[in-house]
């Protein structure tokens, strides 16, 4: 299998952590920012949307991290990590969207302008804003964990786990008077206790 983007994307992680979680051989070339641009047209015969990651499985070409995630977990994964049952896989799933669609926002805010200072997102509004959101929505989960766990949709590890737990690596590495949330505390902490986590996520890069 073929991984193309960056390891330093926090879409890429996600991929390259689940790989790790089920033991997937993969090769993976460099593309994105600061390596070869992703409007080559190389990139884009296999990605048109110029985004990473994508990936290549025999035949299969797909781009988008939760979708990838989906596909790897329903191809190599044990039951347990993207359960079939519906309600079970929908428990998961809503913790994939919430963080493909809220945190994705605020962290442009509060990570690429306020802490990369990268425009044109370094507007002050655009940084104050997404810093005062996402402290919102970690609270959130922090209200979650309090009432479930040890994981995001229960007592096993899923793919729920994975972008969420991308997001609290960059939570604890924000840069502005935080707030302090004890069950996102021990949530990191029981993450780090996983290898590929340490390997691909909490190795020093936010």
């Amino acid at each position: 299998m073929q991984i193309l983007g960056r390891e330093n994307s926090l879409n890429v992680r996600k991929v390259l952590w689940l790989c790790g979680e089920l033991g997937i051989a993969f090769e993976r070339e460099d593309w994105g920012r600061g390596f070869r641009s992703t409007s080559d047209p190389k990139f884009l015969a296999v990605n048109p949307i110029g985004l990473v990651p994508a990936v290549i499985d025999g035949e299969v070409v797909l781009r988008e991290s939760n979708t990838i995630l989906r596909y790897l977990a329903s191809k190599y994964g044990p039951e347990a990590i993207y359960p079939t049952d519906l309600a079970d896989r929908a428990h998961v799933e809503q913790w994939m969207d919430w963080v493909a669609y809220e945190t994705s926002i605020s962290l442009r805010g509060a990570f690429l302008g306020g802490q990369l200072n990268e425009p044109p997102w370094n507007n002050p509004w655009f940084v104050e804003q997404g810093r005062r959101q996402i402290t919102r929505e970690i609270g959130q989960l922090e209200e979650h964990l309090h009432s479930t766990g040890p994981y995001v949709a229960g007592p096993n590890f899923t793919i729920a786990d994975i972008p969420v737990g991308v997001v609290v690596n960059r939570w604890f590495h924000l840069q502005f008077d935080r707030p302090e949330y004890s069950a996102v505390g021990h949530y990191y902490a029981l993450l780090d206790e996983r290898a590929p986590y340490r390997q691909y996520v909490h190795n020093g890069m936010p």
